[in-house]
């Protein structure tokens, strides 16, 4: 599965990958970064994800330094779920497995 296209919870399975976790289903149930601010801001803060708007939704970027033209750019319908993609791509490429253990999903695919 492109992660340009991962909503809910599997975004956020993949996240916590990216984390080097492979959460259970309970944890699953509990750690929803796309959606939570108090779980998405302090990675988007450690890994320095650049999340700005533009006329066609949100952005959000990952590079070592903001002056480099390499990075991971991805889209997305907020601000979080923008900076979760770029977030996983960053760590684990544009593909990932798409029949990942998830739990069900909990909230709207955004």
């Amino acid at each position: 599965m492109k992660t340009s296209e991962l909503t809910g919870t599997l975004l956020d399975y993949w996240v916590a990958r990216s984390e080097g976790t492979v959460p259970t289903a309970d944890a699953q149930l509990k750690f929803m970064p796309s959606t939570a601010w108090a779980q998405g801001g302090p990675i988007i803060e450690r890994e320095k994800i650049m999340i700005a708007w533009n006329a066609n939704g949100w952005i959000a970027g990952v590079t070592d330094f903001v002056d480099r033209s390499e990075g991971h750019l991805s889209k997305g319908p907020t601000a979080l779920v923008a900076a979760m993609r770029a977030f996983v791509t960053s760590r684990l490429g544009d593909v990932v497995s798409d029949d990942a253990p998830v739990a069900a999903d909990r909230k709207s695919n955004a």
